[in-house]
C-alpha cells in the first residue's frame, strides 16, 4: 500500500527530513506523481495496482495481489468519501462487528471505517482504548477527504513493516514497502513506530502509553549517514491532558486524560 499526502494539508513530523536527502548525488527523493508512479510501474506488480488521486492533496495505491506474497491480507475500502487501506488481520473481528453493530461480512478495512466514523462523530471514546481493543497484527492508513484528515496506526506487536517519510516537496509518503520508501524519500524516511497511532491534528502518540510522549532519536544508516528519525516512547515524560481536536473534524476525544 502506498498513502502520500501534501505537506500543505498533512504535516509530517520534521524529524522524518534528512538534509542529506538533497546533498547526496547518488539518490534524491522523488516527487509525489513520480513515486505514484514508480509504485504503479514496479516488475513486482504483475496484476497491476489500483490507485486514486485527490487533485494534488493525496494519492492512495493499493495492490491487490499483495496478500498472495505475504502472509498477511491486504484490504481496500471506501465509504462515505473516507478511504482505508489495511494490512493484516484482526483475531477479535466478529467480537468486535457485532459491538459496533455491523454485519458478520464486515471485514477489517470496513470495520476500521467504521471505527473511525464513531470516533470522529460520536465520541467522546479515547482513540488509544478503540485500538487497544484490536487483538491481531495489523497496520491501516485512514483518508478521510470531507474532514481533509490522515489517521494512521501500526500494532505493537511488530509482526508488520509499516514505513514514512517526506517527498521532495514535503509532502507525507506511508507505504508498507520499504524499496519503495527508499526509491521515494532518499534518506528522509523511518520505521513507522510500533503501538503508535498518527492523526494530521493531533500528531503523533503511543496507543500503548498514551500518557507518555514520544521522542524522536537520531538514526544512522550503515553509510554513516543522518536518516529520518526513529521515534520512541519517552518513559520519563508524562501527557497531562490531550485536548480535543478542532471541531471542524468533530474528532471528539484523540487521547486518555491522564
Amino acid at each position: 500500500m502506498l498513502a502520500i499526502f501534501d505537506a500543505q494539508s498533512v504535516q509530517p513530523p520534521p524529524e522524518l527530513h534528512s538534509p542529506a536527502s538533497h546533498r547526496l548525488p547518488t539518490t534524491k527523493p522523488k516527487l509525489p506523481r513520480e513515486i505514484l508512479n514508480h509504485f504503479i510501474t514496479s516488475p513486482s506488480r504483475s496484476c497491476g495496482a489500483l490507485s486514486m488521486s485527490f487533485e494534488n492533496a493525496a494519492f492512495l495505491a493499493f495492490d491487490p495481489s499483495a496478500s498472495r506474497s505475504t502472509n498477511h491480507q491486504s484490504l481496500f475500502c471506501g465509504l462515505d468519501e473516507m478511504y482505508c487501506m489495511f494490512k493484516g488481520s484482526l483475531n477479535n473481528l466478529s467480537l468486535l462487528n457485532k459491538q459496533y453493530g455491523l454485519s458478520k461480512a464486515t471485514n477489517e478495512a470496513m470495520f476500521v471505517i467504521e471505527a473511525y466514523r464513531t470516533l470522529r462523530d460520536r465520541g467522546p471514546y479515547p482513540a488509544d482504548q478503540v485500538l487497544k481493543e484490536l487483538e491481531g497484527k495489523f497496520a491501516f492508513v485512514v483518508f478521510d477527504r470531507k474532514a481533509g484528515s490522515v489517521f494512521a496506526a501500526l500494532d505493537a506487536n511488530e509482526g508488520i513493516d509499516l514505513y514514512w517519510g517526506t517527498a521532495a516537496d514535503g509532502s507525507l509518503v506511508i507505504s508498507d514497502d520499504l524499496e519503495v520508501i527508499k526509491a521515494s524519500c532518499a534518506k528522509s524516511f523511518a520505521p513507522f513506530p510500533p503501538g503508535c497511532m498518527f492523526h494530521s491534528e493531533r500528531g503523533l502518540m503511543s496507543f500503548e502509553h498514551p500518557t507518555k510522549k514520544m521522542k524522536a532519536m537520531p538514526r544512522i544508516d550503515s553509510e554513516g549517514v543522518m536518516c529520518g528519525a526513529n521515534f520512541k516512547v519517552d518513559a520519563q515524560s508524562r501527557v497531562h491532558s490531550m485536548p480535543r481536536v478542532g471541531s471542524e473534524a468533530n474528532w471528539a476525544t484523540w487521547g486518555s486524560h491522564a
